[in-house]
């Protein structure tokens, strides 16, 4: 990873997500003991936002600056609403901060469709790219995966999915330091004739696209590792990411009722305590927190809404990678030719 700018700063939504200033400020303190090069812009109520800094004995922190945002975009809020009738909003500044080159990059813990309402109304998407997309790593057995689309975009041309996987391909590469991450098209089988058209027609453009593209991947090979990027629509990635995040709450309730069972297994628990506290945090969803918002002329990273101060921080550390990696400008450049040529 290239060294970071000494100036970078982080435009942080601190008015978003459930918990608000109680989550996002501590988060920031802490991210800010942990990377001294980097500095923050918090961004929402500023008497809200200076009672968290003083319980956190952080008031007299020099790259940490407040910026008062007198409106609040809800959790339930129409996305429409909140672009058009709150321009004044924390999220909204945060997003901003990011167009003008006063941050450079934006994290949010709110409403997510009105994050990218906001976010592409005000940094627009990048040449070439038609739809922005969330794009996420999620933890497999060899390492990690970057999937998209989590959401952002249910229905989907061909052409979408290809733009997705180069922007997916470009992300990977920046971050992971690989030249050619493999792409994986998220299908039900992994043979050619299996699918919807879309899919189908993707799966040609993908071939045809350059990429390091190695067909159909089943959904057992999420998590197997079966390639560096895993390409979708939005209806479907949200839904295995759900499933997932349905799946490990499910499997930790099991263990914790099958070691509480009787006085032996509540023993045995006891002598499986370490093994069970790395399978804990090889599992812990909290480290994997923070989404991007890809195809957009700046970066945004949305936050889980629920995130604790452990995992807001992780959303933190993403975007502050993403920015150093030059990613948008990554993407950009790889992009040039295709604009170029359809231009």
């Amino acid at each position: 990873m290239r060294v970071l700018d000494p100036a970078m700063t982080l435009a942080i939504d601190c008015m978003g997500g459930d918990h608000g200033p109680r989550v996002t400020v501590p988060a920031a303190v802490d991210f800010l003991k942990l990377h001294p090069e980097a500095r923050v812009s918090l961004v929402g109520l500023e008497e809200a936002i200076r009672a968290e800094l003083r319980a956190a004995s952080a008031e007299r922190e020099p790259r940490l600056a407040v910026r008062h945002a007198p409106e609040v975009v809800a959790m339930d809020e129409a996305p429409a609403a909140a672009l058009r009738g709150k321009r004044e909003s924390s999220m909204r500044i945060a997003v901003e901060q990011v167009k003008s080159g006063a941050a450079q990059a934006a994290v949010s813990a709110g409403n997510t469709g009105a994050l990218m309402a906001i976010s592409r109304f005000v940094l627009k998407t990048l040449p070439g790219i038609d739809r922005p997309a969330i794009v996420s790593v999620l933890p497999t057995l060899t390492g990690s995966t970057y999937m998209l689309d989590l959401g952002a975009n249910v229905d989907c041309r061909a052409e979408h999915l290809l733009q997705f996987a180069v922007m997916g391909s470009v992300l990977a590469a920046a971050m992971e330091h690989k030249e050619r991450p493999t792409v994986g098209l998220l299908n039900i089988g992994e043979e050619s004739i299996k699918g919807n058209e879309a899919v189908k027609q993707a799966a040609g453009l993908l071939r045809a696209s350059g990429l390091n593209f190695i067909g159909n991947v089943e959904g057992d090979g999420i998590y197997r590792g079966a390639s560096d990027v895993i390409v979708c629509d939005g209806f479907v990635g949200n839904v295995a990411l759900k499933t997932t995040e349905g799946l490990v709450q499910m499997l930790g309730a099991f263990l914790k009722e099958e070691f509480t069972r009787n006085p032996l297994t509540r023993a045995t628990a006891l002598l499986a305590r370490p093994v069970l506290a790395a399978f804990k945090q090889r599992v812990d969803h909290r480290r994997y927190n923070g989404a991007t918002l890809i195809g957009l002329r700046g970066i945004v990273v949305k936050s889980h809404g629920s995130a604790d101060a452990f995992a807001f921080r992780r959303a933190l550390e993403r975007a502050q990678a993403e920015a150093a990696n030059d990613v948008v400008g990554c993407i950009s450049r790889r992009l040039a030719p295709v604009v170029a040529e359809a231009g």
